[in-house]
């Protein structure tokens, strides 16, 4: 079988998930049967080593491929690897800017190519829209010249399904997959010695809360503060840990002084990859009380399968993609993530039923070694990409 050829502004060393998935997507693929290309970053050479496929680094850096000459000089180098290459399909790892590029190689060299899409991308392409004839315009050409569209959650796909309708593009609706997320079991796993990290994050006494996200408001971190009170009122001891940097850290450490919380809550800023398996296993729950806020959502959660998959029970939010990371009453239980009373009576439930939790981190376990692994993510691309690759024409010209 013919190459695939990847274009994505995200992927590493560049950090966020959607850079994780299209990293695992380059250690799933067979080895060599992927060729990659992308932006630079700092440290670009030392972290493309780990990959067994074909890393084209564009010669700049990657938030330059936004713009008009970005643009321009990653579709000449985008056509230079399918000439050299000769891929029979091409994944875009997001719509704007990749679907660019690869529109223009459909055009060019009658290449098929899928776009994944995740759900804050959609809402602000949704609120453009609504607004400019012109970006309407320019979203159905990119979405509708695709073979396939696939959504990371049946939420994802509902709003993906929402955009091509008012783009005029609802017969296309039928272009839309769904392929879950995952994380990596051999990585994330129970068992792991939290000894290190409590000692360096403080993370004595308990039982301890836990959240693993990006510091901004439509993760329901304030939420989860919110509701800490109550849930020291059932479990005076109870503590929460929070691991992540980003733009709302001083008004949830204002929120936490205000409520008089003082050492309840930790700040544990960034932690590395290396280190995050052991944090999870040094909670006793995990706490992803994601909602809709402002054109942001959250279209899955990945952070909700690395805690599945370290054994804990979850407590999620009801909104955007969260329902397929967590199975209510299975893996976890999905509350409202707008309500601290009812972010707080879910965390109470958890603690105060240990077997419960063990149940339910066990139940989660075994979801992501059966199911929310980047393995079956692999799997399922790969076999969409069967389904609409072709033998590439004859190259119109150099």
């Amino acid at each position: 079988m013919s190459k695939t050829l990847l274009l994505t502004f995200d992927f590493p060393p560049h950090g966020g998930g959607i850079a994780r998935m299209m990293g695992e997507l380059a250690l799933n693929y067979p080895p060599h049967s992927l060729v990659v290309s992308t932006g630079r970053y700092p440290g670009s050479d030392v972290s493309d080593a780990q990959f067994p496929q074909t890393i084209d680094r564009a010669g700049i850096h990657a938030k330059r491929l936004r713009t008009l000459n970005g643009l321009a000089l990653w579709s000449a180098r985008a056509g230079a690897l399918v000439r050299r290459h000769r891929p029979g399909f091409v994944w875009c790892g997001n719509l704007k800017p990749a679907a660019y590029p690869a529109r223009w190689l459909r055009a060019r060299y009658g290449l098929p190519y899928g776009v994944c899409v995740y759900g804050t991308d959609l809402l602000l392409l949704q609120a453009k829209i609504r607004r400019s004839p012109v970006r309407r315009w320019v979203a159905g050409a990119l979405l509708g010249n695709a073979a396939v569209i696939v959504a990371i959650s049946r939420w994802t796909a509902d709003l993906t399904r929402a955009v091509l309708q008012f783009a005029d593009r609802v017969h296309l609706a039928e272009r839309v997959r769904v392929v879950p997320l995952g994380t990596e079991p051999s990585h994330f796993r129970p068992g792991v010695d939290p000894t290190a990290v409590q000692r360096k994050f403080g993370l004595d006494g308990g039982p301890w809360l836990l959240t693993v996200a990006r510091l901004e408001w439509h993760k329901g971190i304030d939420t989860t503060i919110k509701a800490l009170p109550a849930v020291r009122a059932a479990f005076p001891t109870a503590r929460y840990a929070i691991a992540g940097i980003g733009p709302r850290q001083p008004f949830l450490e204002r929120l936490v002084a205000d409520l008089r919380l003082g050492d309840a809550v930790r700040f544990l800023g960034s932690v590395s990859d290396e280190e995050l398996p052991a944090v999870y296993n040094a909670a006793d729950l995990y706490v992803g009380a994601s909602r809709l806020h402002d054109l942001m959502a959250e279209g899955f959660g990945i952070s909700l399968v690395e805690a599945s998959a370290c054994g804990l029970a979850v407590v999620g939010g009801r909104s955007g993609g969260v329902p397929d990371a967590v199975r209510d009453g299975e893996t976890g239980i999905l509350v409202d993530p707008e309500d601290p009373r009812a972010v707080a009576a879910g965390i109470t439930r958890l603690l105060g039923d240990a077997e419960l939790r063990k149940q339910m981190g066990a139940a989660g376990r075994h979801a992501v070694e059966t199911y929310y692994n980047w393995g079956r993510v692999a799997e399922d691309l790969i076999r969409i990409d069967a389904e609409f690759r072709r033998p590439p024409p004859e190259p119109a010209g150099r």
